[in-house]
């Protein structure tokens, strides 16, 4: 559930970013104040709450915060904390997360606490960036998504853009520069106050807990220099900031008219897009991110032809395709083979045959929420006989697991006694949609 803006928190942004869109030199120097304000505190509090994140290092949860001390001495605390600046952030707990190729990546949890406070930071300089971003960026921005950078992309085939530098940036969130960063900031935001919370949080100690539970820690601290830490509320807007740079660059010496190269970026996963030949924006694009201290991933940034093969994009699988109607090419747009062989793997390990002692209730219920999410999103464009092929998985896989759990002893009884209908109307299995979200054809 998404929580509204108070009007009065809703007034002051919007003040913000009309002063920030109308001078766009000007540098914001009396913020800090308005960060320990209560109602702002109270807000962040509700937002970070909803996002039902797990405890930080302390082991404090929001649980534990309102049947003890309650929220609004938690609120008071940390309002007294950042108005005598004797706030001070706490280490983070890093946790490690499987990726789709079987390595992990390291995700930071703050606190509670320091997740609140680095909520009323963002709510206050949002609006100031927001501002200034390029509508090439669409990574964790108000009212943009990821869809709409597919459709950026999209629009871009069809207007023949179809030699593509896919571009992979190597450790990207580890590798940003806090000098370099902050001084971004500073282009728009003088107030100490700011700037001092902003280097806290970079420079907080990460703490990782081993098997046998003892801490160490594994970064961060005084010493460190690069990096902010992925899971924290406001590395995103950071990260974003900090390649708006090339978003800039790109904007204002018209690379895209000149070169016929068009970018399209969400947070650090950005694609070029290009009418004629690749080099001279591949070189630029090298340029810029050699000034920002950032590497390519030279085994997955690849030069695509997206006449002849695909490349993937937030999830998404792109090309040019003939239409089998009109016989012209068209962009088209389906989840990606690794999103699909993820989904499938989760369906597959929700129903092995380990899990039938566990209610039938629970099973399903646990594949209509796998099902429901990875639908929501790729329920989009020319995903039609992607999701037909999802559908006919998640169904065998459930027919499966019901003929272990009723000890059917072939697969023509499991068909006779649990036919599809049957497992929609008598168990409640979620019907994934077989009909594409998008319904237009566009076509060069």
């Amino acid at each position: 559930m998404t929580l509204s803006t108070p009007e009065k928190i809703r007034t002051l942004q919007r003040k913000l970013y009309c002063k920030a869109k109308s001078e766009p030199s000007f540098r914001f120097y009396a913020l800090y104040d308005k960060i320990y304000r209560r109602d702002i505190l109270s807000h962040a509090y509700h937002l970070v709450r909803s996002n039902k994140g797990a405890p930080g290092i302390d082991g404090v949860s929001f649980a534990s915060i309102e049947a003890g001390e309650g929220e609004e001495n938690f609120l008071r605390k940390l309002q007294e904390e950042l108005e005598s600046k004797s706030y001070r952030a706490q280490a983070v707990r890093r946790v490690w997360i499987p990726k789709p190729d079987g390595s992990e990546r390291p995700l930071g949890i703050p606190t509670i606490r320091d997740r609140v406070a680095q909520m009323a930071v963002k709510l206050i300089i949002e609006p100031i960036f927001e501002a200034d971003f390029c509508d090439t960026s669409y990574g964790f921005r108000p009212k943009r998504s990821a869809h709409d950078a597919a459709d950026a992309v999209a629009e871009s085939l069809l207007r023949r853009h179809g030699q593509v530098i896919d571009a992979d940036l190597s450790k990207y969130f580890d590798t940003i520069p806090h000098a370099k960063l902050l001084a971004v900031v500073a282009e728009r935001i003088s107030d100490g106050g700011i700037l001092w919370l902003i280097k806290q949080w970079l420079k907080a100690a990460v703490v990782e807990e081993d098997k046998n539970g003892k801490r160490r820690t594994t970064g961060g601290g005084k010493g460190n220099r690069l990096g902010t830490p992925q899971g924290g509320v406001i590395s995103p807007l950071l990260a974003n900031l900090y390649l708006h740079l090339l978003d800039r660059i790109w904007e204002r010496h018209e690379l895209a008219k000149r070169y016929g190269a068009r970018i399209v970026r969400y947070a650090d996963d950005l694609v070029i897009l290009c009418a004629g030949n690749v080099d001279r924006p591949f070189r630029v694009l090298q340029d810029v991110l050699n000034l920002l201290d950032l590497r390519l991933n030279e085994q997955k940034t690849r030069i695509v032809n997206a006449y002849k093969e695909s490349f993937d994009f937030l999830g998404f699988s792109f090309c040019l395709r003939q239409s089998r109607k009109s016989g012209k090419l068209y962009p088209h747009v389906e989840p990606s083979r690794r999103s699909v062989k993820r989904v499938k793997n989760r369906v597959k390990i929700l129903t092995d045959r380990k899990r039938t002692p566990i209610p039938l209730t629970e099973v399903v219920a646990e594949v209509n929420r796998s099902l429901r999410g990875w639908s929501e999103y790729f329920h989009y464009r020319n995903s039609t006989g992607v999701f037909g092929d999802v559908k006919w998985h998640v169904e065998e896989r459930l027919r499966t697991h019901l003929r272990r759990r009723f000890k059917l002893h072939s697969r023509a009884q499991a068909y006779h006694h649990l036919p599809t209908s049957k497992l929609y109307g008598s168990y409640g299995l979620f019907k994934l949609p077989t009909t594409a979200g998008w319904r237009k054809t566009y076509a060069l």
